[in-house]
């Protein structure tokens, strides 16, 4: 996925994206490290998605591939390793921010606080 891919289906910025964020999966995970600070596997399993476990290893592979996720061990339990944003991964931030938001407004059934909602009206 990080590497030169032969495979791209256009030069767009927009199509080059999706190539790597295009599943929900993906944008869940991000979410979860940037809004939930989950940091462990067992912490993305426990989101009410219900990912499974092995689309979870796949999207976390892939991720760390791209660098947008990177793993290191749990300095105090060296068996267990912890996921952190890159500053690639960070730099996400506003379009997950804002993909929130839109979900909040249009999904009167989300449980996003009305203020995200309110400031998605306000040039940031």
């Amino acid at each position: 996925m990080g590497k030169p891919d032969q495979t791209k289906r256009s030069s767009c910025p927009v199509s080059c994206a999706l190539d790597i964020l295009g599943d929900k999966w993906t944008l869940l995970v991000i979410r979860d490290i940037l809004f939930m600070q989950k940091r462990y596997f067992q912490d993305f399993l426990e989101s009410p998605e219900k990912i499974a476990s092995n689309i979870l290893s796949d999207r976390l592979k892939k991720l760390e591939e791209c660098n947008i996720v990177s793993r290191q061990r749990d300095p105090g339990n060296a068996r267990r390793i912890i996921y952190t944003l890159t500053d690639k991964g960070l730099d996400l931030s506003p379009a997950i921010l804002e993909l929130l938001r839109w979900g909040a407004k249009y999904d009167p059934e989300s449980n996003v606080s009305d203020c995200l909602i309110q400031s998605s009206n306000n040039p940031i």
